[in-house]
């Protein structure tokens, strides 16, 4: 992924504990609490953090270069938390003096070496996907819709990075003038609409949603690369145009079918762990 940061967060599990993580910069980031909670005894990591960094003057120093406040995903929606990419986690490890350190430190290497893995070859990334999608119930034919859709996405952040688009900030709003365009909605409001909270959007579409939203982005893509337009102003006039050409064929199609493209109906998990099925 080429955007500065992903609009989802992932969720790895450490011995049996939660450690939210999201892409920034092209790497993986950890959120800190997260991280700190799983090797202390403590239940208050953040008063361990203050004392943490009292105790040692050199961490305090470069906290502001090591740790970056990004957007996470929680269950009261997006907010504002603490995150290190795995040297500054690292880092802060060095600073906690636990037996419960060492495994993490391997987990940590292991994370970065997929990473690493997957940035020199991009083809282990998808089979990695698809092997997920696979585990989680999803059908192969969908599979296939959805990384389709991943690097319809991914081409689309490409042109957007060449033309002057760099904030994290500013690639949500260009996908959020593509959507409306598109579905007449915002990705939050189509959330709503689908009952999804922490969930990928896209992982909940069906097949004609996947293909308007890929439309909407390939006629995006495709405008910016005829008209080169530069900077955010210029790629927001090009992202409501590209959103259009899929809002008006979506029109056309549910004028012709008496059926509203957009539904409540989602791919969503049922209990124990069962099959995912499209309701």
């Amino acid at each position: 992924m080429n955007q500065e940061t992903t609009q989802t967060t992932k969720i790895a599990i450490f011995r049996n504990r939660k450690i939210r993580k999201t892409i920034h910069k092209n790497e993986w980031w950890f959120v800190v609490e997260d991280v700190v909670l799983a090797l202390i005894d403590s239940s208050d990591s953040k008063q361990y953090i203050q004392r943490m960094r009292l105790r040692d003057p050199e961490l305090s120093k470069g906290w502001v270069q090591i740790v970056h406040t990004l957007s996470i995903e929680t269950t009261g929606g997006k907010q504002k938390m603490n995150c290190a990419n795995t040297e500054g986690i690292f880092r802060i490890i060095q600073s906690i003096p636990s037996p419960k350190a060492e495994p993490f430190k391997r987990w940590l290497a292991r994370v970065g070496y997929e990473r690493v893995q997957e940035i020199e070859d991009p083809e282990l990334a998808q089979k990695r996907a698809r092997a997920l999608y696979k585990a989680k119930g999803y059908p192969d034919d969908w599979i296939e819709r959805r990384m389709r859709s991943i690097a319809i996405r991914e081409e689309l952040t490409d042109e957007w990075q060449k033309h002057g688009v760099e904030l994290a900030k500013e690639y949500e709003i260009l996908t959020a003038e593509i959507s409306k365009a598109t579905f007449g909605v915002t990705p939050s409001e189509y959330k709503k609409i689908k009952g999804l909270k922490r969930q990928n959007l896209r992982d909940h579409m069906n097949d004609l949603e996947l293909l308007f939203s890929q439309l909407g982005e390939a006629a995006t893509t495709e405008i910016a690369k005829t008209e080169h337009p530069q900077g955010f102003e210029r790629n927001k006039q090009v992202s409501r145009r590209g959103g259009k050409i899929a809002g008006d064929a979506r029109s056309n199609l549910e004028k012709e079918t008496g059926r509203k493209v957009i539904t409540s109906q989602n791919y969503l998990p049922k209990k124990r762990g069962k099959r995912l099925l499209k309701k």
